[in-house]
């Protein structure tokens, strides 16, 4: 289910890290079959993972030797960060959206719930784009980028 206030907006969740969905979503059959309830990104080790909206942190930590962060939105949905490298916030602290929650393996996990259902995240999940810029042959300085604008996708 896309939020409301998404659709009424017209606007979107930035990704937890910069890089293009490697694993989309795949529902399961039923509440117990295989399936894979989030999105995967490929980024380079280290990469920050940041919030994709305000919160409170649920749960950060380890679960059979992975590291997970739970953020909790004041709309009810919970977002779930997994294959984490390191974890740099702690349960009950508030996040802000964009704000550092860890940093990456080669791998980052993201998944959406709402309630106890697990949601695909990717309508909701923009992109950024960044424009290309030229350099100047003749050695002089370049001129600096303009920062990237989120980009979201179309809902219709």
């Amino acid at each position: 289910m896309i939020a409301a206030w998404l659709l009424v907006l017209g606007s979107c969740l930035p990704p937890p890290v910069a890089a293009a969905i490697a694993e989309p979503y795949v529902a399961p059959a039923c509440e117990y079959c295989a399936g894979h309830r989030g999105v995967g990104f490929e980024v380079p080790v280290g990469t920050p993972v940041t919030a994709v909206e305000a919160g409170t942190v649920t749960f950060a930590g380890g679960v059979a030797g992975v590291r997970y962060v739970v953020v909790q939105h004041p709309d009810g949905r919970r977002a779930t960060y997994g294959l984490l490298r390191s974890v740099v916030v702690r349960q009950g602290q508030v996040v802000r959206q964009g704000q550092t929650l860890a940093l990456s393996t080669s791998r980052v996990h993201f998944g959406l719930r709402d309630g106890d259902r697990y949601v695909d995240p990717t309508p909701e999940l923009g992109r950024w784009l960044t424009r290309p810029r030229l350099v100047p042959i003749d050695g002089g300085r370049p001129r600096g980028s303009p920062p990237a604008r989120l980009v979201c996708r179309s809902r219709g």
